[in-house]
């Protein structure tokens, strides 16, 4: 074995593939590891052959790393790892290269960083793609945004900011905008990671006195993705340093992506000059899912059950039972349809409505809808385009008093809340003028059509 040799050997290689099969299991060597084939080393440089931009992408971002760190456990002279596209291939032919520190016991290559390194990104998951992402109502907006981001054009919108509660397909169109962008443009920098790894990164970095170095490479970046910002809130020193890097990156014209569990304005611990800079862009809500979203997530996903069980029966209706009793989430109605076909295969039964109301008892029990007054607020105060400050607050102009009336009224039908309760959450307003507005609201939905429309629709998405 060569320490300063300008090649590698045809029994390193098998070497090197024996040590990953081990680190990464039979499966990722088999789909992503096999595939590859060594091309060169020279000048601490190793350059290996990859059939597609997109397989090459995927290992950078997941085993780049992993391949680095075994050759300089061989005792090769490596300090970065390109993988290259042949020129004979179609597809483009380079592949960004990927950097990793060196373990303690190894050393740590002088030489300084070069413009086609990146940062080690978080892994992306292949299944999270934009093919895959089910568009509906609720999410065509973020969806639309996050298109037009990953086209690479013009930076149109800076920073894309899109936030929601879990399982809405934040991270799944992160994932999703950083997948277009490699393959498209496999020359661009682009870096994913979530934000307590930039806050890992930055603390690594203060403590070794690499705060330079920890600049130079996030100022370098072409486009930057922060996944759940809101952990950064809180941490002054992080922020400090985001904030820097977000200004240096926005003054040069790089794109960045953010997201959230909740607006910019709405995440506590955040300076304010961080939430008004992250506000001067586009800042999209993935709201809730509907029926519609949610029935189209499952026939998607079913096509891949089929698949691994291709003689399992689905009976009619067991699908719009599933989108009508889990709306919590997609990822556990997503969780639930694979438990079902699993569960139906080792039972040998076909899938029915009685099969899967047994299978997923617990499931159910936990989905069951629970309407909060605070969410019946908030969808009155957006269905009417009020402030939510003014439905609650003490005005009586009609324009908020109805909307208010109205809200009471769906408190008192979708909550056990008592009128008391509920007054208070109302400006801590009497029960009188709770059972005043109820009665007021129980009297317009018989005489007036457009207030009886107002509720139906009001409780169709409350109920959704």
């Amino acid at each position: 074995m060569m320490k300063n040799g300008m090649t590698m050997t045809d029994e390193q290689w098998g070497q090197l593939q024996d040590n990953l099969l081990k680190a990464v299991g039979k499966n990722n060597f088999t789909s992503w590891i096999e595939p590859l084939e060594f091309d060169s080393l020279s000048n601490g440089l190793a350059t290996i052959a990859v059939p597609t931009t997109f397989l090459g992408n995927y290992v950078k971002q997941n085993f780049g790393d992993q391949i680095l760190y075994q050759m300089m456990g061989m005792g090769l002279d490596v300090a970065r790892v390109r993988f290259m596209v042949p020129a004979g291939n179609k597809a483009p032919k380079a592949v960004n290269g990927a950097q990793a520190p060196a373990p303690a016991n190894m050393p740590v290559t002088s030489e300084a960083p070069v413009r086609d390194e990146i940062i080690a990104s978080a892994p992306l998951d292949p299944k999270f793609s934009f093919d895959s992402f089910v568009v509906g109502k609720p999410n065509e907006l973020a969806h639309a945004a996050a298109r037009r981001v990953a086209e690479g054009g013009p930076v149109t919108f800076n920073p894309l900011f899109l936030y929601g509660g879990v399982g809405l397909g934040k991270t799944h169109l992160m994932h999703a905008i950083a997948w277009e962008l490699q393959t498209s443009q496999p020359e661009l920098n682009v870096v994913y990671l979530s934000a307590e790894q930039f806050m890992y990164r930055f603390v690594q970095a203060l403590r070794d006195r690499k705060m330079m170095d920890f600049k130079q490479l996030f100022r370098s970046v072409d486009v930057l993705m922060v996944d759940d910002v809101q952990f950064i809130a809180g941490k002054d020193s992080t922020q400090e340093e985001f904030f820097h890097t977000f200004n240096a990156l926005v003054d040069q014209n790089k794109q960045i992506i953010i997201s959230a569990d909740r607006a910019p304005g709405e995440i506590k611990g955040l300076e304010e000059r961080i939430i008004s800079r992250l506000q001067c862009g586009l800042v999209v809500d993935l709201h809730p899912t509907d029926y519609e979203l949610r029935l189209g997530v499952l026939q998607s996903k079913v096509e891949v059950q089929r698949a691994q069980y291709p003689t399992l029966e689905l009976d009619d209706g067991v699908l719009e039972f599933l989108a009508h009793r889990i709306s919590t989430n997609v990822r556990v109605l997503e969780g639930a349809l694979t438990r079902l076909f699993a569960f139906a295969s080792l039972v040998g039964h076909p899938i029915t409505l009685e099969l899967a109301q047994d299978c997923l008892a617990d499931v159910l029990r936990a989905s069951e809808r629970k309407i909060s007054v605070e969410e019946i607020q908030r969808q009155v105060s957006d269905h009417f385009n009020i402030r939510l400050s003014d439905m609650i607050g003490p005005k009586r102009v009609r324009n908020f008093a109805r909307p208010r009336q109205i809200a009471m009224y769906l408190c008192k039908q979708l909550t056990s809340r008592s009128l008391p309760e509920i007054g208070r959450r109302f400006g801590g307003r009497d029960h009188t003028t709770v059972m005043h507005g109820v009665k007021r609201i129980e009297e317009l939905r018989v005489q007036d059509g457009q207030i009886a429309e107002d509720l139906e629709i009001l409780r169709r998405m409350l109920e959704a």
